[in-house]
């Protein structure tokens, strides 16, 4: 077992944090990922295949490493937020939060009070991040609003003012569809590219952190050049699938079989 210490410490030092993305619901693939030597990963249980069973095995593998394991909920729904949080997961990624009240009810799901309305029953984060996790549950747990919409750029300057809110993150293709245009996996839409840097930079001026969902390494690069302080590249299923694709292509080039 390794000590996680959560996002916060390395915002600090000032580094952007490499995320990858899990959509695999199996704790073995998770485990393979965790020791590549991401800084975190996200246990997506929105789009991906993964229900609270699998993600409690995902969380417990990745426990093996130092990674810090966050989880995407599908919806902005308390119990499933908590739930998550229970099991151990050091942060949250919720979807679809589209103004200030939306922001505040997800905050309170992450913070016990005085700070927030969480309910206090943490059976395994207090078995894995100490027996005061209560009292450092806040430095410990990150959650990350997601601004997906053209409602939630409307209302970005009142979602960031809200406190303790620690972090935006950016879906650039759910923002495509908001403002009209194709979704792509990494955007050169002027209007999606300047939705991108707008929400950047009110985050920046509000002191909140920002992250970005993004597909090849070279985006993910792009995307921590222009200060982003969290940033995805890849996900389990992609790795898999282009891995095994070259595998094959090369194969059969070389022999000058063709597939069965």
């Amino acid at each position: 077992m390794h000590v996680q210490t959560g996002l916060k410490p390395m915002w600090r030092e000032n580094k952007t944090i490499l995320n990858s993305w899990l959509s695999i619901p199996n704790g073995f693939s998770a485990e393979l990922m965790a020791r590549q030597g991401w800084d975190s990963l996200v246990i997506d249980m929105q789009h991906g295949l993964i229900d609270y069973r699998a993600a409690i095995e995902m969380i417990t593998a990745i426990s093996t490493t130092p990674v810090v394991p966050l989880v995407r909920v599908p919806w902005l729904e308390p119990g499933q937020i908590m739930s998550v949080l229970d099991a151990g997961a050091l942060g949250v990624v919720c979807p679809m939060v589209n103004t200030a009240d939306d922001a505040k009810r997800f905050v309170d799901c992450l913070r016990y009070p005085p700070l927030g309305q969480r309910s206090l029953g943490p059976i395994r984060a207090s078995l894995v991040h100490g027996a005061d996790y209560r009292r450092n549950a806040a430095e410990l747990v990150t959650g990350f609003a997601m601004i997906e919409t053209r409602q939630a750029l409307d209302n970005l300057d009142a979602i960031l003012a809200v406190p303790e809110l620690d972090a935006v993150y950016i879906g650039p293709s759910d923002l495509a569809l908001g403002l009209g245009v194709e979704p792509q996996r990494d955007p050169t839409n002027p209007v999606v590219v300047d939705a991108i840097k707008h929400i950047l930079a009110r985050a920046k001026h509000h002191g909140v952190r920002a992250g970005c969902h993004t597909g090849a390494v070279a985006q993910g690069l792009k995307m921590a050049q222009l200060g982003f302080d969290f940033v995805t590249v890849e996900s389990d299923a992609r790795l898999l699938e282009a891995a095994a694709a070259t595998a094959v292509k090369t194969f059969r080039q070389q022999t000058g079989a063709s597939a069965a």
